[in-house]
C-alpha cells in the first residue's frame, strides 16, 4: 500500500471506531494516527486468533483496521480510568 491508501484507511478506521467507541474522536490527525496502530493491532490480532478478513481489497483492511482501532481505543481508556483512581 502506499501512503495515501495508509492515510484513508487510518483516518476511515479511527472515524468509525471513536463513534464506536463513544468518543467524539481526537481530531483529523489524531483519528488517522488512532486508525493505523488500529491496523497494526487488528493485523497481530486476527493472526493470533486465525482469522482473515471477511472482505476482500480495501474493504477488508478497513474491516481488520476498524476493529484494531475499536481494541486500541477500548485499551487506552481502560489505562486511563485505571490512572484516575
Amino acid at each position: 500500500m502506499d501512503l495515501s491508501t495508509w492515510l484513508i484507511v487510518g483516518l476511515v478506521a479511527g472515524i468509525l471506531s471513536s463513534f464506536v467507541a463513544g468518543g467524539i474522536g481526537y481530531g483529523l490527525l489524531g483519528d488517522i494516527i488512532v486508525g493505523i496502530i488500529g491496523s497494526f493491532v487488528g493485523s497481530w490480532l486476527f493472526a493470533q486468533l486465525g482469522l482473515a478478513s471477511p472482505f476482500p481489497g480495501l474493504a477488508g483492511v478497513i474491516f481488520v483496521a476498524f476493529v484494531g482501532a475499536v481494541v486500541l481505543l477500548f485499551a487506552l481508556r481502560l489505562i486511563r480510568r485505571g490512572r484516575a483512581v
